[in-house]
């Protein structure tokens, strides 16, 4: 009589009670029935993320840009993004700093506050100025004023999706 090797049936079988245990061993996602909410943060982040998606989308359409271009461009955009954010991320902390003490707030203090303002808008000039170069560099001129447009484009498309999500629906 010939006996059958089960070893691979046996493995089998093994291996699915493991993978079923370790995925019945799961948490909860956050949010979930039995799970605490996600955090604010998580929130925001997700926010942000859609939003630079959505931009990555609009000036891509709006570009045309060759695949040539796009490996070229987005590196030194990332680059000069994520600059930008830096630079207004702190000015956002001075300026909610300001708001909260304005009233108790010395002269000179407020001059600085001012000052500070000057400061920024320089930097976020000087910014724009040093990448204006590098966007040249890697993309033809008619596609550098193109992405200016559709930078603005892009803010006004988020004003008016934010004002429009304030309103609320008209009764008619």
């Amino acid at each position: 009589m010939k006996r059958k090797n089960n070893i691979p049936k046996v493995l089998i079988l093994l291996v699915f009670f493991i993978v079923s245990n370790i995925t019945i061993a799961q948490p909860p996602p956050p949010g979930g029935p039995d799970g605490p909410p996600p955090p604010k943060d998580h929130h925001q982040k997700e926010k942000r993320e859609n939003i630079e998606a959505q931009k990555v989308g609009f000036l891509t359409k709006k570009l045309d840009l060759t695949a040539e271009e796009a490996q070229k461009f987005w590196p030194v955009y990332n680059q000069y993004d994520d600059k930008l954010k830096e630079l207004r991320s702190k000015r956002r902390e001075d300026m909610k700093n300001a708001k909260e003490n304005l009233e108790g707030m010395s002269d000179k203090d407020i001059e600085q506050l001012v000052d500070n303002e000057m400061a920024f808008r320089q930097k976020e000039l000087d910014l724009q100025k040093e990448y204006n170069s590098k966007f040249k560099a890697v993309l033809p001129i008619k596609k550098v004023a193109k992405l200016y447009r559709a930078d603005e484009e892009f803010k006004r498309f988020l004003l008016n999706e934010l004002k429009d999500r304030k309103q609320p629906p008209s009764k008619e």
